[in-house]
């Protein structure tokens, strides 16, 4: 490695690193903070909580590592053409393009990381960070009682604390517990004038102390408990004096319970472009499969009209339909290779063969025995009852309608008169018929939306991997051209150009998702863009064009201002001579 290579990477790859982890820090607050009330008051364990973020900075990392690398050029070619040594290598006769070539390099690298991370490491680190954030929603606050106020945060339980100790948590004053786990309204209250309230058993469940108080319980009457509705308040009330009293309640719903992370797997940003692929091919089908339905259930549709009307299908569906047909008979398959392979064997042509093949001939001649006459066996008399009624097998022949017929028949029905039950059956089919294709329709259609969101994220894996060349191509040479260093201009100047790749990329895949344009097009569209941009910063930076100083702009307008008055004189000459 030169001494220049080393001089332009220790330049970039600080201030890289620094950029990186500052972006990554404030995009983790800005997804955070969409969560924090679902976070705060839930009581979570300090490794529960590093956990979430470190999923959650690991999925901000394709955003973040676009914008480190336009920082990061930023800041190191601002630095070296404010300190001037960007001047002195290309005094020394080296060109810009040669000064970029080992950053380009490292930064070909970072973006086979980007893409590594995007493809590999962000689906598995969303699926961790949103099931574990679902499961962090789905538990309840931590236990919180406030002096003077109810609190219903556990099930059927209903607690009033009139005070509590800061010298010490556990110790209550005045306590009230009323207990609905019975579900039978108010009929068991407990008032103590003092108590004491820890959790036993890793947490699990909540224990009071509560010291001389009361307990009411009311009964049900002897009526009511037989089944008998009786006038009157018959219900017995109990009342039980004590002095020491213990209760014990389940906080298993206050636990961080794990769910199935499988139950998230098909979200698309949990997927890698492999799993994407087999999705969109998956959908296809569906697509495919919907369509063809279409086409096998139109005979059903119309009875008479079109009945006989043939509708070629296109080569896609009708591609499809053998597909399936094909793999209808593969679990037959097996079972019709056995039937014709026994089928064969027990053939006559095939018995025979085996007949000789498992009785050979044998070669030398054979005695014969000599043929002995038979008697003829005398014939049986048969004897016929007499007067026998014969009786005859006469087929009776089938009717056949000649054409005339037929036509007579079918005008017969079609003229005859239509009645309600006539015309509401038909009004009844059609209906029917209209609510089938466009169930079709729609379920096509929900399947197309869902493809196109598959799409824009297998392309969004490549086009923000590809953002690091975009973003180097215009931090660089606009670094090279505005010589500022530090974190001033550089910051500004990449906040703009990353609001303009962000707006850019957001409304690509809202008109994509609109099917105004391909899925394509408004997903590479930011980068296509930010490319053309940086490619005319390079081109300006290699003939080292002022494009931050006032002087290049007041020297254009007087160009632009000269340009204007030579034409306008040479249009007022050519005027006086076409007059003459």
């Amino acid at each position: 490695m030169k001494k220049i290579d080393k001089l332009v990477l220790d330049a970039f790859i600080g201030p890289f690193l620094i950029t990186f982890l500052v972006v990554v820090f404030i995009l983790l607050n800005i997804n955070m903070l969409k969560y924090f009330d679902d976070i705060i008051g839930k009581g979570l364990d300090i490794l529960v909580l590093f956990e979430l973020f470190f999923y959650f900075a690991i999925i901000t990392v394709p955003t973040a590592m676009p914008l480190a690398v336009l920082l990061s050029s930023l800041i190191a070619f601002g630095n070296l053409g404010e300190h001037f040594e960007l001047t002195a290598i290309k005094s020394a006769g080296i060109s810009l393009v040669r000064v970029l070539r080992p950053i380009f390099f490292f930064v070909l690298f970072l973006t086979g990381v980007a893409f590594y991370a995007n493809n590999n490491l962000v689906p598995k680190a969303a699926l961790q960070a949103y099931s574990l954030l679902y499961d962090i929603k789905q538990k309840k606050p931590a236990l919180d009682l406030r002096e003077g106020a109810f609190y219903n945060g556990i099930d059927d339980i209903s607690i009033k604390v009139d005070q509590k100790f800061p010298n010490d948590d556990a110790a209550l004053k005045n306590v009230i517990v009323y207990d609905h786990r019975d579900n039978d309204g108010n009929t068991k209250v407990t008032v103590a004038d003092s108590g004491r309230m820890y959790t036993i058993l890793n947490e699990r469940y909540l224990k009071f102390e509560l010291f001389n108080g009361y307990d009411y319980r009311e009964g049900a009457s002897q009526g009511r408990d037989m089944g008998v509705k009786k006038s009157g308040n018959n219900a017995s009330l109990s009342r039980t004096k004590f002095s020491k009293m213990q209760m014990v309640f389940d906080l298993s719903s206050f636990q961080l319970q794990q769910t199935d992370k499988r139950w998230f797997q098909g979200n698309r940003i949990m997927r890698n472009m492999a799993e994407l692929s087999n999705d969109i091919d998956s959908i296809q089908n569906q697509v495919r499969n919907q369509r063809l339905n279409h086409y096998l259930y139109r005979p059903t549709y119309f009875n008479y009209y079109f009945k006989k009307d043939t509708l070629v299908m296109p080569i896609e569906i009708y591609k499809q339909k053998l597909r399936r047909d094909s793999l209808a008979k593969v679990p037959y398959r097996d079972r019709m290779n056995r039937d014709s392979t026994a089928a064969k064997a027990t053939s006559p042509a095939a018995t025979a063969d085996s007949a000789i093949i498992a009785k050979p001939q044998p070669a030398q001649a054979q005695t014969k025995k000599p043929a002995v006459a038979k008697r003829p066996e005398p014939k049986k008399a048969t004897t016929k009852p007499k007067n026998t009624p014969k009786v005859a097998s006469i087929s009776k022949p089938a009717k056949v309608l000649s054409d005339s017929a037929k036509k007579a028949r079918r005008d017969s029905i079609f003229n005859a008169p239509v009645n309600r039950d006539m015309a509401q059956g038909a009004a009844n089919q059609a209906r029917q018929i209209k609510s089938q294709i466009m169930n079709i329709n729609t379920t096509v259609d929900t399947y197309e939306k869902e493809q196109i969101v598959f799409e824009i994220q297998w392309h969004k894996i490549l086009a923000s991997s590809f953002a690091c060349i975009a973003m180097f191509l215009i931090g660089a040479p606009l670094g090279a051209i505005i010589k500022k260093g530090g974190l001033g201009v550089p910051f500004l100047v990449s906040i703009m150009f990353f609001i303009i790749y962000y707006v850019v990329t957001m409304q690509g895949e809202k008109i994509a998702k609109q099917e105004t344009i391909s899925v394509a097009i408004g997903v590479w569209a930011a980068d296509f863009i930010l490319l053309g941009i940086g490619l005319l910063f390079l081109r300006q930076a290699r003939i080292d064009a002022r494009l931050f100083e006032a002087d290049f702009y007041s020297v254009a307008i007087d160009k632009v201002k000269g340009w204007i008055t030579q034409k306008r004189q040479s249009g007022a000459k050519i005027a006086p001579s076409a007059t003459k």
